[in-house]
């Protein structure tokens, strides 16, 4: 498959207005322009939750804010008629170890559904796939006992890695997916991965991250997935 041989490039991705107040205005809490004008309170969003858990990719590194994957879904999700909210816990460079380290701060949100994206930096720095593993298959399992359902976002490696390394890698999610029930996405950048020949500026400059546009595939890819765990209201 032709596609393949830019599969090295997209997996290092991995790694990895007002008014001037008047000083008795500021003192009083209120504008000296808009006397006894009431406090607007915002309203506490009491959709349920998806919390975005992962790496650089989550996070969306290199692109403005509003443009990261999760971002881009929350949009998806309220076009298509879905009222889910949507938190980004993506930390860039994180493992899964750090992300066992996190996990109970993202629990302690109450999601509905947990978007685990994590193991690409373990796989990058060569970490022993038993660890990694047995990593995730403890957020899944700490997730599930919360009555949290887990769309488990799989990854791959370049092939300079070796082709038993990389395969027992890609394994790991599919043996967990399996073990647990879960809905696995086989490979995040898979829509990426096939439209980057016809669509160049689907990455950044550094030629690790991808573009706002990028981001939108990969919203696309994680909707299409998420669809069956979700319901209108």
């Amino acid at each position: 498959m032709q596609l393949l041989r830019w599969l090295p490039l997209i997996v290092t991705l991995l790694v990895a207005v007002g008014c001037t107040r008047s000083p008795e205005a500021v003192e009083s809490g209120r504008s000296s322009d808009v006397p006894n004008q009431p406090v607007k309170r915002q309203e506490p969003d009491v959709r349920p939750v998806i919390v975005a858990f992962g790496d650089s990719l989550s996070e969306g590194l290199g692109v403005e804010t509003g443009f990261s994957f999760p971002d881009q879904l929350q949009k998806k999700l309220d076009k298509n008629g879905y009222k889910y909210h949507v938190i980004n816990l993506g930390v860039s460079g994180d493992t899964t170890t750090g992300g066992l380290g996190r996990l109970d701060y993202a629990l302690s949100l109450k999601p509905v559904i947990l978007i685990l994206e994590l193991g690409g930096n373990d796989g990058l720095r060569g970490v022993p796939v038993s660890s990694t593993k047995a990593n995730l298959e403890k957020m899944i399992v700490a997730s599930q006992q919360k009555g949290v359902s887990v769309l488990l976002a799989g990854m791959t490696l370049p092939p300079n890695y070796g082709p038993e390394y990389v395969r027992e890698f890609e394994s790991a999610y599919k043996d967990l997916a399996q073990k647990y029930k879960l809905r696995l996405i086989p490979f995040l950048m898979e829509d990426i991965l096939a439209q980057l020949r016809a669509q160049p500026g689907l990455m950044q400059r550094d030629g690790i991250h991808p573009t706002a546009k990028g981001h939108a595939i990969i919203a696309d890819t994680v909707f299409r997935y998420l669809q069956p765990l979700i319901a209108k209201s």
